[in-house]
């Protein structure tokens, strides 16, 4: 596919996207605004504007061009490109506005994002409609999303909303035969962690992986999609809190493996209480250290 017929190709997406975010009966700008907004050369605009009357999305008269219908996915064209998969966007957002780079109530200017993260507008569009359901965006009344933002309360309703769903799968994990597969594998996180503990001097980075996978393993055990759905953006923000806060990391992160083997070792015993204040005592810790994050970042 050629370079031009490539930039024509995603700018006319691009406007497809623009002419989404209108009403039937809306005017689409003047022609060098748009080569503005989509960057890209007034003949590519007029070329993409020619397909839109073309389909009967416009109505071109002069300089009027009135929206007739909006676009369906089949209006799309297909644009080869190397695009990054949706968990690996989800990533890389989460990890944008976890650094706290933009400030809750910004407007989120699709065209910008979709070149900051090499993929389409439409694409961007449906992961940030996705992203609402956690209450990180949402949508604008005028149209467009804009970021609400990590601010103390989300996090203290995360953190809430955290610990419920795992105490529910430790009282659902010591019930499970012995034949279940969670057992090898809290036999195998139980020697990762005392492995870790024993080079603690060295190795103290490595607890955040170890981390997300001793929780991961305990909330497996629970079948529910929607917890499944809501445990990807819980897993990735208590990742990224044990990068913010590099104060007594060391001590805080052996602290914390501690509190996982005390856990590991009342599941394998099926003690449920034991497993359940252990577990509450270590989520409770880690919505501590998160508030302790948002205040070193003037959050909180």
């Amino acid at each position: 596919m050629a370079r031009t017929d490539d930039r024509f190709r995603e700018a006319y997406n691009r406007l497809l996207d623009h002419c989404a975010e209108q009403k039937v009966g809306d005017h689409l700008p003047a022609e060098l605004a748009l080569a503005s907004y989509l960057d890209v050369s007034r003949t590519i605009v007029r070329s993409a504007l020619e397909r839109l009357r073309a389909e009967r999305i416009i109505d071109w008269s002069g300089r009027s061009k009135t929206l007739l219908r909006l676009p369906v996915e089949a209006d799309r064209l297909p644009v080869q490109t190397d695009q990054l998969s949706a968990e690996e966007l989800e990533r890389q957002f989460l990890d944008w506005v976890l650094r706290f780079d933009v400030p809750p109530g910004t407007a989120l200017n699709v065209t910008d994002l979709s070149r900051k993260f090499g993929v389409p507008a439409h694409g961007l569009q449906e992961f940030l409609a996705s992203l609402s359901r956690f209450g990180l965006v949402q949508r604008r009344l005028r149209g467009g999303w804009e970021l609400a933002g990590f601010t103390r309360d989300y996090a203290v309703e995360l953190s809430d909303f955290r610990i419920m769903l795992e105490l529910n799968a430790v009282s659902q994990l010591v019930a499970l035969p012995d034949e279940h597969g969670i057992w090898p594998r809290l036999h195998a996180l139980e020697a990762a962690h005392n492995e870790l503990a024993a080079d603690i001097d060295t190795r103290f980075q490595d607890f955040s992986l170890l981390d997300e996978q001793f929780h991961a393993a305990i909330g497996s055990v629970v079948r529910n999609r929607f917890a499944a759905e809501f445990q990807k953006v819980i897993t990735l923000i208590f990742h990224y809190h044990y990068q913010w806060d590099k104060k007594d990391e060391r001590d805080r992160n052996l602290a914390a493996i501690g509190e996982h083997l005390k856990t590991i070792e009342a599941l394998r015993a099926r003690d449920e209480a034991r497993a359940l204040k252990s577990a509450r005592e270590h989520l409770d810790t880690s919505k501590q250290t998160l508030l302790s994050s948002l205040r070193s970042h003037s959050l909180a």
